[in-house]
């Protein structure tokens, strides 16, 4: 097997193995993996207008923005306010369920995120990072990941 050949599918084996891992944990709170991360960049980002969510969110791309949010809603965990100049503009803020929720999902992921410090222990990071961000860079999901760590950037300056 030729080493890109390799590298393709170990990729494909890790996504897949860590969404298996994610989705058996956040089934125990009724939400999936797209749900959270929606509800997560809500809480460090928010408030959001749904377009801007879209433009954060690397979850699968078969989901829309507003599907996500729609069920979020439902479930009581994200309102939806009409803009001060535009109604059409809505903005996309957590409900205090919603914040509880945001905070059960945070505890979920750094528990999940242990297990790949610990997998990861004496490699160099760094570089396989350097090397996704290069291969991803033009990709849908790559420029997702892109305008959220930009606007975490924003934030911490």
């Amino acid at each position: 097997m030729r080493t890109a050949e390799q590298l393709r599918y170990l990729i494909l084996a890790a996504q897949r193995e860590g969404n298996r891992q994610l989705t058996a944990s956040l089934s125990e709170l009724g939400v999936t993996p797209a749900q959270s991360e929606a509800l997560r960049i809500i809480a460090d980002h928010g408030p959001l207008a749904l377009v801007e969510l879209g433009d954060m969110l690397v979850c699968d791309t078969g989901t829309s923005p507003s599907r996500i949010v729609d069920r979020l809603v439902a479930a009581g965990f994200v309102q939806k306010t009409a803009g001060e100049h535009d109604r059409r503009q809505v903005r996309l803020t957590l409900t205090a369920q919603g914040h509880d929720m945001a905070h059960r999902v945070e505890e979920i992921e750094n528990r999940f995120y242990d297990l790949l410090d610990r997998a990861t222990d004496g490699t160099d990071t760094d570089a396989l990072i350097t090397f996704l961000h290069a291969f991803t860079r033009q990709s849908p999901a790559g420029l997702a990941l892109a305008n959220r760590l930009a606007a975490q950037e924003k934030r911490t300056t």
